[in-house]
């Protein structure tokens, strides 16, 4: 298995470990919310801006709409924990129009939001038909997503601006790009913008395909929404394709319980 390559991607997605993968990273079972700082439309975009006026949530408003675990079906939710949580000034794009798509992929909040709020959410296992233990079986066990949320709250149209940012750095950075997280140097083969999920004002999704120490590639997938003033950002990593490279579809359960917090 490409343990360097998924432990890489795991840390500049500020994602927890699974089994012999990568590196443990835990976190807190997360009941109430904690504090760490619709129309679909082809190409990313969805919707129409939100007022210019509509003012930042104050930091308890933003940890209240916070993904918890009551909000979920399937798997866990956690805090983000401190030494899992990637700074800004830890994060540097190679090519400076790029930088936002390596701060949303690391879960890094872009601009200078008001409050920040961030979360961990980790697929539930699957269990396959039968009993027996069968290549399939334990591929099956490694098919789990794990995705970061970030939420950012801002004030003056500020959440617009992240939008058009990660829009156009979308579009410029199609063909590739290299960043740095943590010390760690990533490679991005390309970037392919994919169908938004519902339920947001504006949206912007994408499959940011990695490149592992050993050249082989594989999947990451990035979205980017904007419900009013706040953003929400979702950075998700499956095991099993960081491991084969196939693609794999974006849970849009996880984006729908959080935008539908955020009202």
């Amino acid at each position: 298995m490409r343990q360097t390559a998924v432990r890489r991607t795991a840390l500049a997605a500020s994602a927890a470990a699974l089994t012999l993968l990568v590196t443990a990273c835990g976190g807190s079972s997360d009941d109430d919310g904690g504090k760490t700082g619709d129309d679909k439309a082809k190409g990313g975009a969805t919707g129409s801006a939100a007022p210019a006026a509509a003012k930042a949530l104050t930091a308890a408003e933003l940890e209240k709409a916070a993904l918890a675990q009551a909000d979920v079906d399937n798997g866990k939710v956690t805090k983000t924990s401190a030494t899992d949580d990637v700074s800004k000034d830890k994060v540097k794009g190679g090519d400076k129009a790029c930088e936002p798509l390596a701060l949303a992929e690391t879960g890094v909040p872009l601009g200078e939001p008001a409050a920040t709020a961030k979360r961990s959410w980790t697929e539930g296992p699957k269990k396959p038909a039968g009993g027996e233990v069968t290549e399939e079986s334990i591929g099956a066990a490694f098919d789990l997503d794990k995705a970061l949320v970030t939420l950012a709250t801002y004030e003056d149209g500020g959440a617009e601006a992240v939008l058009k940012d990660v829009k156009e750095a979308a579009g410029k950075c199609a063909g590739g790009f290299t960043f740095t997280a943590v010390g760690e140097t990533a490679r991005i083969a390309k970037v392919a913008e994919n169908e938004a999920p519902g339920g947001a004002d504006e949206a912007v999704a994408m499959t940011l395909t990695m490149v592992g120490d050993d050249g082989d590639e594989f999947p990451v997938k990035v979205v980017v929404t904007r419900k009013g003033s706040t953003v929400a950002s979702f950075t998700v990593l499956n095991l099993a394709a960081a491991g084969t490279g196939k693609d794999f579809p974006f849970p849009t359960e996880i984006s729908d319980a959080q935008l539908a917090k955020l009202g």
